[in-house]
């Protein structure tokens, strides 16, 4: 059957289900997904390229993992499993940065409309990215992370996450959110 996206309201009720790949077009619907900062123990935090055979958002440069909670499925359990999935790591100490992160963005008439909390989580190792997903990856400072809203490759959706990041300080400093804020249809 497939993968799965969940499609929500304006306000974030759960409306039904989509299959995730026929479901990125030009008209997109509102549907739950999820960006995640990963950061090590030096304090560094891991950005990736998308791969360049992503129908959405090829090549971009983003945060460290994107993804879409499976229906059922929680936050936290859907990030553990993504970053899994795309870097070969395990994610701990996830914590909730901004539950109520919306976005609409467009690429080549692909269309991105989503409910898209933001977690952090820590790992250590290094990534063995699944190339399917991740073109490369970089992990950067802060001062390198922040460059990155300058460059045009950047996502869409990191440049809006960093107007509400940056003021917050490092990754390290960035106050966990109430979950009460997610939507509805989010369990975390």
């Amino acid at each position: 059957m497939g993968e799965r996206i969940v499609l929500l309201d304006e306000a974030g009720q759960d409306i039904g289900t989509a299959p995730k790949a026929e479901s990125h077009h030009g008209d997109t619907p509102f549907h739950l997904a999820f960006s995640s900062y990963l950061v090590n123990a030096d304090g560094l935090v891991l950005l990736t390229q998308r791969a360049h055979d992503k129908r959405s958002f090829p090549s971009v440069w983003t945060n460290s993992a994107c993804g879409h909670p499976a229906p059922g499925e929680s936050l936290r359990a859907a990030v553990t499993r993504r970053v899994k999935d795309e870097l070969g790591l395990a994610v701990t100490d996830l914590t909730l940065v901004l539950p109520e992160f919306v976005y609409r963005a467009e690429m080549r008439g692909v269309v991105e409309h989503e409910w898209c909390p933001v977690v952090r989580g820590r790992v250590t190792g290094e990534p063995v990215r699944d190339p399917a997903e991740v073109e490369a990856f970089a992990w950067r400072d802060w001062d390198g992370v922040r460059a990155l809203l300058d460059d045009p490759s950047a996502s869409p959706w990191f440049v809006e996450q960093m107007g509400y990041l940056v003021p917050l300080g490092s990754p390290l400093e960035w106050p966990a959110a109430d979950p009460s804020l997610l939507p509805p249809a989010v369990l975390w």
